[in-house]
């Protein structure tokens, strides 16, 4: 036990240490104003490099990586299938599932989903 607390203790000291040094060495001295505008082939910008975004294309990201992350924690289930009791396996999926398409349903009330305005 005293082998594992010292062995933390170490690597805490050392990921302290280096984390100190990145943070004070990585720091800019000056803002040059030439390093901090946009490259342009080494012209001067021709028109703002900061233009606006549609919040469709937002939303639509948001609500595509949701879902991604929600197939990722639906996909396992088959697997654990196997070695869970049927029951449990069921209404876990099921009530899994009816919060997605209620978050769905909700998500179209609002009229997220509506592309044309």
């Amino acid at each position: 036990m005293l082998l594992i607390t010292t062995m933390t203790l170490i690597i805490f000291i050392i990921t302290s240490i280096v984390m100190m040094l990145a943070s004070t060495l990585s720091k800019k001295a000056t803002a040059d104003r030439e390093k901090c505008s946009p490259f342009e082939c080494g012209f001067d910008p021709s028109s703002s490099s900061r233009l606006p975004f549609s919040l469709r294309f937002f939303l639509i990201t948001i609500i595509f990586l949701i879902f991604d992350v929600e197939i990722a924690l639906i996909l396992p289930m088959i697997l654990i299938l196997p070695f869970s009791d049927i029951l449990t396996w069921t209404i876990t999926s099921i009530i899994f599932i009816i919060i997605l398409i209620i978050g769905l349903y909700q998500e179209g009330n609002q009229g997220i989903l509506n592309w044309s305005n």
